[in-house]
């Protein structure tokens, strides 16, 4: 099962496959089943060419893992992966040749 335990949209800058991307979706999703757990911080770098497109490609996706192992979700391990998430996220973007403009969202932040 995947969860989204946060995800935002940014202005963003990266260009993959000979696209210029200039939006970024982020995401810190759970991953659990069979009593294991993955935490997971994830950048996936859109084109938005205007206000309105949010036509996410995902060719150009990047992930870090946080945490791989036995255990289920936990709100408090979660609220210690957000204090490390943004610099996860940036890490993840930039191995993919990407940089999140944290202070220009998109969109409204979505908790699940």
């Amino acid at each position: 099962m995947d969860i989204d335990v946060y995800k935002r949209y940014y202005a963003a800058k990266c260009v993959f496959n000979g696209v210029t991307r200039k939006g970024v979706v982020v995401t810190l999703s759970a991953r659990s089943g069979g009593g294991e757990i993955t935490y997971a911080a994830a950048v996936s770098f859109f084109p938005h060419r205007d206000e309105e497109d949010f036509a996410v490609s995902y060719d150009a996706y990047a992930e870090k893992i946080l945490f791989s192992g036995k255990g289920r979700r936990s709100k408090k391990r979660e609220a210690a992966y957000m204090k490390e998430f943004e610099a996860a996220a940036d890490e993840a973007a930039a191995s993919i040749g990407g940089k999140i403009f944290w202070d220009r969202p998109l969109t409204d932040a979505w908790l699940g």
